[in-house]
């Protein structure tokens, strides 16, 4: 099996690990969760609760992640979907997460996984009520650039992201890091210190994400891809050649 006697630590929140991990599983390596992150509700979602209730003024919706469909949609406690409000996902991931939950049509790009990719798609142009769901203190990007085209932009701020306490790593060899965002890196780096991070190469879905470890000096990152699958062939490719 590819992966084989392979011990990699995934770093998502723990909600979000089990796809990579039993993929991770399936070609015979050893996930170990590990999470950097932990998705909490809101302090405050009332102003969030407040946005849902008027949906209906907005002609597109979009989601950043697959955590805020989640939490969002527990903050509207069943309330319906407008009709004609249109949905974008920036990527697969939260795209299947809102197909999930009935939502057809999504505007998601198909390759990368970030704001610019999905504001380059035509479905996203003539937008001028916008809601945007992410977490507390997100990039501002989107949202700005939508401005900036004419759109009045609002946020709903429905879950946030923090650091888990410190809690040890299994012992013995790493061979891989997974990890999702700089937050999630600067998190892991914090909790397990550089020495040990250190000591194996670490995969990452975006170039953005790259530069961050860059940025903190790690050895040169291994670029996938957000899916778990791309994440699954960039690990099998790398032991691979490593043979």
């Amino acid at each position: 099996m590819p992966l084989s006697g392979k011990r990699i630590v995934v770093t998502r929140p723990r909600e979000l690990a089990q796809g990579l991990a039993a993929l991770i599983a399936q070609a015979g390596g050893e996930p170990l969760l590990f999470p950097t992150i932990e998705i909490r509700d809101a302090e405050d979602p009332a102003p969030a609760r407040a946005l849902l209730a008027r949906l209906h003024e907005f002609d597109l919706a979009v989601f950043v992640s697959p955590s805020a469909v989640r939490k969002a949609f527990e903050l509207a406690a069943g309330r319906e979907w407008p009709a004609r409000l249109r949905v974008a996902a920036v990527g697969a991931g939260t795209r299947r997460e809102l197909e999930s939950r009935g939502l057809r049509q999504v505007i998601a790009p198909a390759g990368r996984a970030d704001s610019e990719a999905l504001l380059a798609l035509p479905e996203m142009a003539g937008a001028r009520r916008v809601a945007i769901f992410r977490g507390a203190g997100g990039r501002e990007w989107l949202g700005e650039a939508l401005a900036a085209r004419g759109a009045r932009v609002e946020y709903a701020e429905c879950y946030r992201r923090e650091r888990p306490p410190a809690a040890p790593l299994p012992d013995g060899r790493v061979d891989a890091f997974c990890v999702s965002s700089g937050e999630a890196l600067r998190n892991l780096l914090s909790l397990l210190g550089r020495e040990r991070v250190a000591q194996a190469p670490v995969f990452v879905p975006h170039e953005r994400v790259a530069a961050v470890a860059r940025e903190l000096n790690l050895r040169e990152p291994v670029l996938a891809g957000p899916a778990d699958a791309e994440m699954l062939a960039a690990l099998v490719a790398y032991f691979g050649a490593a043979k």
